[in-house]
């Protein structure tokens, strides 16, 4: 009966450590399945994003390192003088064309009326040069008359003179004979020294008259000068007038400060009363609704990036809910610590390699921002997608 029951016994510890044996080998299999389909699992999961990375993701480059900017108009007289009137505040809407600012007009209007009489008086003036042509030209031919009638005069006076001394010569031949009276003589000498008198006279006279026919064409000629080949609104008497006249009109219309493109006044610094030279920054008008976007993208992000690939943005002050769409409308032509202040001086044994980020200018939708309108330096998320091959 022992025996019996010791051999029981036995063939039960068989039992257990077999059945033992086969649940161990079941657990050992059990956790290589586990286990192969853990790994199975990650690789494909690692195939997927890999794949994903490949085909899709690698195709764009993202950057939160980006700012909304847009061109700012600053205002600034063109003329001096003092601020009369502001019309308008910081953050105020304003169209193209408004009245901004007002400077003091007296000044400008005394400028104004001097040139204008300054450009009536020209106009007088080379008129009277066109009449005083004509005129010349008629005192002229009085000269010359006179000319003709002095060279008459001294040919007559000359003929006299001649015959005077032809007669005294014959007299003086005949007084010695007696044959006249010392009386004839006399008269003789006297005519023949009226008629030389009158004769130097008349040679006085045709020089006088040269000189005065000369003096009058120098006289004509130099006004010819002033109006020969143009008319009254082509002279350059006229024309220096005119220019000084617009000058004052122009100087005249600057003291009306406009608005030079439609946006949002910022940065006023004008007060009432201010004195103000040309050039003076009185304030700014923001363009908003041309407004894009200045993005710093690493320099290794833009080995794929050119103009006119297509570019999704959010702005920080929306969120994802909204979303604009634009392109990549250029580089900047350095990256930005080149154009710091205080560019890095690499020259130096403490060097230490930093990647350089490069401003790409990003154009938005005019549509998009007239329905979210955007500020001047805000935060912006943008993806530019690279694989356009613009």
């Amino acid at each position: 009966m022992h025996l019996v029951a010791d051999m029981n016994k036995q063939q039960l510890l068989q039992k257990e450590i077999k059945m033992s044996e086969n649940l161990s080998l079941n657990k050992d299999n059990k956790r290589k399945k586990v286990l192969t389909t853990f790994f199975g699992a990650v690789g494909l999961i690692g195939a997927g994003f890999t794949a994903y990375y490949i085909l899709y993701s690698s195709n764009f480059v993202s950057t939160d390192n980006a700012y909304s900017a847009v061109e700012i108009a600053q205002v600034t007289p063109s003329v001096n003088g003092i601020i009369s009137d502001v019309l308008v505040t910081d953050t105020q809407m304003v169209k193209k064309g408004d009245i901004l600012v007002k400077i003091e007009q007296t000044d400008a209007k005394l400028a104004l009326e001097q040139a204008q009489a300054s450009y009536d008086s020209a106009i007088r003036r080379v008129k009277s040069y066109m009449a005083n042509d004509n005129s010349l030209n008629a005192l002229i031919e009085v000269k010359k008359a006179d000319e003709i009638k002095a060279n008459f005069a001294l040919n007559s006076a000359k003929s006299d003179f001649e015959k005077a001394s032809i007669e005294l010569q014959r007299r003086e031949a005949l007084i010695s004979s007696g044959a006249i009276s010392a009386e004839e003589l006399t008269n003789a000498k006297n005519v023949y020294t009226n008629t030389k008198a009158t004769y130097e006279s008349s040679k006085a006279a045709v020089e006088q008259a040269k000189a005065a026919l000369n003096s009058t064409i120098g006289t004509k000629d130099a006004n010819a000068t002033l109006i020969n080949g143009v008319n009254v609104d082509e002279n350059p008497e006229v024309l220096a007038s005119k220019a000084r006249l617009e000058q004052a009109k122009i100087d005249f219309e600057r003291t009306i400060i406009k608005a030079p493109i439609d946006g949002i006044v910022a940065k006023r610094q004008v007060q009432l009363g201010q004195k103000v030279q040309s050039g003076t920054p009185l304030l700014s008008v923001v363009p908003v609704q041309n407004m894009h976007v200045d993005a710093n993208f690493k320099e290794v992000q833009l080995e794929k990036v050119k103009v006119g690939q297509p570019v999704i943005v959010h702005a920080d002050i929306y969120g994802k809910s909204v979303t604009y769409h634009g392109v990549v409308e250029g580089f900047s032509g350095g990256s930005g610590s080149a154009f710091s202040a205080i560019p890095a001086q690499n020259a130096t044994g403490n060097w230490i390699k930093v990647v350089q980020r490069v401003p790409v200018r990003i154009a938005l939708d005019e549509k998009e921002l007239q329905e979210h309108p955007l500020k001047v330096g805000l935060s912006m998320d943008v993806e530019i997608d690279t694989r356009a091959k613009n």
